[in-house]
């Protein structure tokens, strides 16, 4: 018999192993190139505004925390895996099964003993490095010199120092969990414990091992459930009416807290006592009753104190502890010095019942910043490439020394309405920036019902742009391209469009070069390979029109920026554009959040700021008790640079901040007088304090406990599912010796069912014009209490009322005739002639391409008494008697002298009137002298004649009354 010898097997080539080990390590250093270039470009952006530091706190923040969690994981897991090895017994009797199983793990031991530790390593290192930012705060945490009502603890404990001892204790529970896994698993497998005839035996080195571990993780327990104590007073109390503990907390789940904390050191020592006489019974038994007494102290005890004893007597027993978070919360908001005041309002009207308050009506704001934007963008585009802010921006200047409410807007880019002509070299080169701001009146209109401009044109024009070195170039807003690459030799041809000056030929175009200093550096070839790698975009690397003086521009939106720069802040949503010394700066709101205030109630900020304005804002944080407008932020529109102001240096949380991040932020000493005079109270924070003063607006425990004074923001008229903005407007509120820039909000009962008017609420938005000193009522915060003697209606009842005047019915129905569109504008209430008056301009839009609202007429209502006329001002004196005693900023507005005043309406609506079967030739005539204008004023807004527009839209009106008085008649 012959035997043929098996083949040998074939060896790997070493040709095709040194291939593959290349293209790995290839592929590695590509993967470590773009992550390089990544943190590079990021450095590089950083150290051109000059927070460079606030990256390297991040990353050496994260490297250290990874570290740490790395090692803590790792270490351990490593060791409790060494110590079951190495300590196995040499002569144990295996299972067949056991023995099976060492024969599949004995060959990837070693890989299995490093791999499993370093595996687990990894996610505790990541975790870690995601919590620096809870160590570092902890490590840099201030006192804030208040303290709890229970336990008599700083409150800085609870929010700097809890957060960051629960994590540990996590942390320490996790890795402890696992050695412990480990230690059981090595141990089994390697015979030094032994299941089988319905015993278990455990050898002396894995007993203690195990038992070492066991009461390690016992006594992390115990101070995981004394830090529970603590967590009670930032946690939602037993009956859920308000955080932090009540009656029950206090008595029963404290106490239980403390004892099953002694109760867990005890049984952890009885583990470590195992661990040297090799008694199970004691620590296996005192874990079972731990357990056990869990369950009594922790639910069972808890449950019969709420039952039998604070149900029967709750508010007698919780009083105190519902003052608590009554007080706490007032503080955790800052609306703790609230001014309240009874309002009686009156709801009769009479001449002259305006007088008194001519401040407030000569600047009550007709231009809705919501609706004029379509206007603005119609009267001051230029081209299609440049946009307005949608809905416009509200600010104030002072002009000639009067303050003069305005709404404001940047002209910025809009380069998707390029089309074909949006390649690289327009789109990065060319079309960098936009121009201008434009600024109108917010009191007045034009006699064609638009705005009137104190600031506009290309090149700019007004008010703001006569100062000696204006700048009005945008090349950092909201609509900026993702990057632009600017900056050129000062002998170079410009490149950069600056603006239009003639028609649309390029003939006319200005062209310009940035000269500021805005973005990292393109005059190397390293760095223009960095950036064509971030926007993987390879003509940054390859085209001429990069330079040795080149800068890429990028990051430009103003809340990114500022984020960026100060990763702490949550950012108001409504960032604002002002004129500050000569340039155009955005002006950021910052906020310091805490979600661990003691006995200070949640509120969502998600539905706190949610309204019509503004209907699906997103945070990183939601759930908060604790908020502090910390920081005003300025971004320059035309270079970049990034300024941080400590607006409220006493935050405690900003103080710690400012140690972790130590020379970013500025004192407020450095805000020149111009910029004082431009910040305000910032909308998200007044959203937040109205939701809480919904509930909170009152002072003592009973009248909480008994929650029959509730009250909710209305619904906004325009969008009845979504809450009504609040408004900015310079107004004199009762007891205020003059009118100042303010902003208000109105409250309504809470449910359903009754829209009538139960508060108005009032903030000073004005900081003053003083450097570096902050006005003393700014931020003072009022509140009216209206009275119930008198029933005043809310906006929804008052929009109502306004929808069935018959005046308003004939107006909307002939222009839907014409195929107009009637927009109703934002509908204010203001508290002057001892009661509170609405207003609500009203605009109208034909259905033309080019069309834009414009406005014509103003609805006002005060008590059951509603006017409707062309102006604000005439409307306030059909209102009042013929004269209200006081003028409006539209008071100069000019109008048709031929035209009928429009009647003054009765308290009650009358049914709409309809058209006469048979009619009049007067109507008739009137009727196609209202189409024939309506014609004729689309024609000449397709042809941009305002004139003729103007000359139409009067012969419309006129047209209007007529039909209006005719119907009457009939």
């Amino acid at each position: 018999m012959t035997t043929t010898s098996a083949p040998t097997p074939a060896t790997p080539s070493r040709t095709r192993r040194v291939i593959a080990i290349t293209l790995v390590v290839i592929a590695a250093l590509v993967v470590a190139f773009f992550v390089f270039a990544s943190l590079y470009a990021d450095w590089l952006w950083f150290d051109q505004l000059g927070f460079q530091s606030v990256l390297t706190t991040q990353w050496i923040a994260r490297v250290v925390m990874f570290l740490v969690g790395f090692l803590g994981m790792a270490v351990p897991v490593w060791l409790s895996i060494q110590l079951a090895y190495r300590l196995r017994p040499v002569y144990a009797r295996l299972s067949s099964q056991l023995d099976r199983y060492q024969e599949v793990v004995e060959p990837l031991r070693r890989l299995a003993m490093w791999g499993i530790p370093i595996f687990f390593g990894f996610f505790a290192g990541f975790a870690a490095s995601a919590q620096w930012e809870t160590t570092w705060l902890w490590f840099n945490g201030v006192k804030t010199d208040t303290t709890d009502p229970q336990f008599h603890l700083d409150t800085g404990f609870y929010m700097f120092a809890l957060p960051f001892w629960t994590s540990l204790v996590g942390f320490l529970s996790a890795v402890l969990l696992v050695c412990l896994l480990v230690t059981a698993l090595v141990s089994y497998l390697y015979g030094s414990v032994r299941i089988g005839q319905r015993e278990l035996r455990i050898s002396k080195s894995a007993r203690i091992q195990l038992a070492v571990i066991a009461g390690l993780y016992l006594l992390v327990q115990g101070v995981s459930l004394w830090l529970d104590r603590y967590r009670t007073l930032v946690e939602s109390g037993a009956d859920g009416r308000i955080t932090g503990p009540g009656y029950t907390g206090v008595n029963a789940i404290i106490p239980g807290q403390t004892i099953l904390a002694f109760a867990a050191v005890i049984v952890a020592i009885l583990f470590f006592i195992t661990a040297i006489i090799g008694r199970w019974r004691y620590p296996l038994v005192a874990t079972a009753l731990l357990v056990v007494s869990a369950i009594v102290l922790g639910v069972g005890y808890p449950w019969v104190v709420n039952t039998f004893n604070v149900q029967p007597n709750r508010f007698s027993l919780e009083q105190d502890y519902y003052q608590r978070n009554v007080d706490m919360t007032k503080t955790a908001y800052g609306i703790d010095g609230l001014d309240k005041q009874d309002f009686e309002a009156v709801t009769d009207v009479e001449a002259g019942q305006l007088r008194e308050d001519a401040g407030t009506t000569a600047q009550i704001r007709v231009m809705d910043p919501a609706i004029v934007s379509p206007t603005v963008r119609q009267l001051e585009q230029y081209r299609s490439y440049y946009q307005f802010a949608d809905p416009l921006d509200v600010d104030r200047y002072d002009i000639d020394g009067t303050s003069q409410d305005t709404v404001v807007s940047v002209r910025e880019l809009n380069l998707e309405q390029l089309g074909a002509a949006n390649d690289w070299q327009n789109s990065a080169v060319v079309y960098t920036h936009g121009y201008g701001i434009v600024a109108a009146k917010g009191n007045d209109r034009t006699v064609d019902g638009n705005p009137v401009f104190l600031e506009r044109g290309i090149p700019a024009s007004g008010f703001l742009s006569n100062e000696e070195d204006f700048q009005p170039r945008v090349y950092f807003g909201e609509y900026s391209p993702t990057y632009s690459i600017v900056g050129g030799p000062k002998d170079s041809e410009p490149i950069e469009l600056d603006y239009p000056s003639g028609q649309d030929d390029t003939s006319n175009e200005t062209k310009t070069t940035f000269e500021g200093n805005g973005g990292p550096s393109l005059g190397n070839v390293f760095n223009r390979l960095i950036y064509a790698l971030k926007f993987q975009a390879e003509q940054i690397l390859f085209s001429d029109y990069v330079n040795e003086d080149s800068q890429i521009l990028y990051d430009r939106s103003p809340l990114e920026r500022v984020q960026k720069v100060a990763p702490y802040l949550t950012l108001d949503n409504d960032p604002y554009p002002s004129v500050v010394d000569g340039r155009i700066v955005w002006i950021v709101d910052g906020y310091t959040l805490s979600a661990n205030y003691p006995y200070s109630s949640t509120v969502s900020l998600t539905s706190a700021i949610s309204d019509s304005s503004n209907p699906a804002p997103r945070f990183a944080l939601d759930d908060i008790n604790y908020i502090r407008n910390s920081v005003k932020a300025t971004v320059d529109a035309y270079d970049g640079k990034v300024t941080l102001y400590a607006w409220d240096d006493q935050d405690p949380v900003l103080k710690s901040w400012q140690k972790v991040y130590p020379s970013t932020v500025k004192p407020i000493s450095d805000m020149s007088a111009e910029l004082m005079s431009h910040v305000r109270y910032p909308t998200d924070l007044f959203k937040v304090q109205r939701t809480i003063l919904g509930v909170y607006h009152v002072d003592d425990a009973r009248s909480f406990y008994q929650s029959d004074n509730r009250w909710k923001t209305p619904n906004d008229p325009q969008a009845d599912t979504q809450l009504q903005p609040p408004y900015y407007l310079t107004m004199q509120m009762p007891g205020q010796t003059a009118p100042t820039y303010s902003m208000f909000t109105s409250f309504i009962p809470s449910g359903e069912g009754r829209n009538v008017l139960m508060g108005y609420l009032a903030v000073d938005s004005n900081a003053g014009n003083e450097a570096g000193k902050k006005s003393s009522d700014y931020g003072k915060l009022r509140m009216l209490e209206i009275s119930a003697k008198t029933t005043v209606p809310g906006p929804g009842q008052v929009q109502n009322n306004f929808d069935a005047q018959p005046e308003v019915s004939s107006f909307v129905n002939l222009l839907k005739q014409g195929d107009s569109n009637v927009l109703k504008g934002n509908l204010l209430t203001l508290p002057v002639g001892g009661g509170l008056l609405y207003v609500q301009p009203v605009f109208v839009q034909s259905s033309g391409a080019t069309s834009f609202p414009s406005l014509q007429k103003v609805l006002v209502s005060f008590g059951n008494e509603v006017a409707f006329e062309d102006t604000l001002n005439e409307a306030l004196d059909v209102l009042f008697g013929g004269d209200s005693g006081a003028d409006a900023g539209d008071t100069d507005v000019p109008t048709d002298p031929n035209a009928t005043p429009t009647p003054q309406p009765t308290p009650e609506p009358t049914p709409e009137p309809t058209t006469p079967t048979q009619p009049t030739s007067e109507y008739d005539q009137a009727l196609q002298d209202a189409n024939q204008a309506l014609i004729d004023r689309e024609a000449a807004l397709q042809k941009g004649d305002w004139t003729a527009y103007g000359e139409a839209d009067a012969r419309l009106t006129a047209a209007i009354r007529t039909l209006i008085e005719l119907g009457d008649q009939k």
